[in-house]
């Protein structure tokens, strides 16, 4: 009886976070089906009330004389170009005149997103490897660049990177990379030019939530055969192979070099994705894994901290403690995205019959979380070997920031606050935001003085 009840409320708690999930991304793609139309309204009324057809706007260049910010986005994410004129950060990259938002796959790897922010930035077609591409089982080249968004990208040119989320993890291990000259036709990379790393909610050493989500606390790896990702490992399958273009065009899950459409794959195909025996979710090469405690100390060991690099970091949390125990700090505070996993997050408990994911793990450490990530995750790299690192009350304590040290900030906010809207992080918003891109511009740089910026003063 006890355990007819627990399966019965486990599949209520499915079907309410699958109904919500659902929701919620209809909510998204519907909101910016809507501005769309908007905007194509307004354009068209502006236009025949006016005689003036040519666009006002200036365009951004990047020759060097500025660093470029890139802003490299979460799991499920989406950069310029995709959903029409949504924002993945709600418009916070307007607030500079140099930033780059790159689209990669919002469910890929790190490794395959890590090598297409390079071809982005580079120019040329993605290369994801031979090995790697071999032993995944898809193609090893991808989309093309015919011209890269910053061509000039070298040591001498350097960029600073902010990554929400799994982005923060794409940014550590593309620096690798460029470190380790991973990139076929270009030898001299080097881990100098990435000029800082700003981690926004960043998924640094992985999150208990992949667990809830539905993958084996075993091995990190494998799936529950009922849980929410089963859902949508189905639904991604199907709306990959369907390949409908224009929903293509307008989001991507990014699997394009898993050949799953429907002309390559054919019915068989299907069969084979669906039944778990080919595509990127048999051979694990695909985001969640990479989220699993096992599989961020798995990347971690291959990532290094480096000198000439700045790091900073804002780790976000939606629980407290009342009376000893950890529970969510708001009820109308958190999104109703993430409300249950918050509550769930702060009860979980590792499996007692599974080995440990490393030496000194405790459940209590990580029962602090914003709903998708554990804030102990969030402040720096900690597992299997802890970076250097400095807990930031004031912003003072940082002035002058020195490379090779993560600096990081605990702040009272779930996991999307300060990603799609705007509003709901209100004043908030434009706080964290323009402290980030005020360290960017004024206090980060490797030269006696900052670089001026065209119509900015610099104090």
């Amino acid at each position: 009886m006890g355990r007819l009840s627990v399966g019965i409320l486990g599949m209520m708690e499915l079907f309410v976070s699958s109904m919500v999930h659902l929701f919620y991304g209809f909510y998204i793609f519907s909101t910016a089906v809507a501005w769309d139309l908007s905007q194509g309204l307004t354009t068209c009324l502006r236009l025949s009330n006016s005689n003036d057809r040519e666009g006002n706007g200036k365009a951004m260049v990047l020759d060097g004389s500025v660093p470029p910010i890139v802003l490299v986005h979460g799991i499920f994410g989406f950069g310029k170009g995709r959903l029409g004129g949504l924002s993945y950060f709600a418009g916070a990259e307007k607030k500079d005149d140099y930033v780059l938002v790159p689209d990669l796959g919002s469910l890929t790897s790190i490794y395959d997103r890590a090598r297409e922010l390079f071809y982005y930035l580079k120019g040329g077609r993605v290369d994801y490897g031979e090995e790697h591409s071999r032993a995944c089982g898809h193609s090893r080249f991808g989309k093309v660049y015919d011209e890269g968004h910053y061509p000039i990208w070298d040591e001498h040119h350097p960029i600073h990177f902010v990554g929400h989320s799994a982005g923060a993890q794409v940014i550590r291990v593309l620096q690798q990379m460029l470190a380790d000259k991973a990139f076929e036709g270009y030898e001299n990379t080097s881990e100098d030019w990435v000029l800082s790393v700003t981690s926004l909610s960043g998924a640094l050493n992985g999150t208990t939530r992949a667990y809830l989500d539905g993958i084996q606390p075993e091995d990190g790896r494998t799936m529950k055969s009922i849980s929410l990702l089963q859902l949508c490992r189905i639904g991604v399958i199907v709306y990959d192979w369907l390949n409908i273009s224009w929903l293509k065009n307008y989001y991507n899950f990014g699997f394009d070099h898993f050949d799953m459409e429907w002309r390559k794959a054919g019915v068989s195909g299907l069969a084979d994705l669906l039944l778990g025996n080919t595509g990127p979710f048999a051979s694990g090469d695909w985001i969640l894994p990479d989220l699993t405690i096992q599989g961020s100390l798995k990347l971690n060991s291959n990532l290094q901290t480096f000198p000439n690099t700045f790091y900073f970091s804002y780790a976000t949390k939606r629980t407290r403690k009342f009376f000893g125990v950890t529970l969510p700090s708001s009820l109308l505070g958190i999104h109703p995205l993430l409300f249950i996993r918050v509550l769930q997050m702060t009860q979980w408990r590792h499996p007692s019959d599974v080995p440990l994911p490393y030496k000194g793990y405790r459940d209590e450490d990580w029962e602090d979380n914003d709903g998708a990530l554990n804030t102990l995750s969030m402040t720096h790299p900690r597992i299997p070997v802890e970076h250097p690192s400095h807990f930031v009350v004031d912003d003072s304590e940082c002035h002058p920031l020195q490379p090779g040290i993560w600096y990081y900030k605990i702040v009272e906010a779930d996991h999307i606050f300060f990603i799609v809207n705007r509003d709901r992080a209100g004043v908030q918003f434009d706080l964290l935001y323009d402290s980030i891109f005020q360290r960017c511009r004024k206090h980060v740089f490797r030269t006696t003085s900052p670089p001026t910026v065209p119509n900015q003063s610099i104090s």
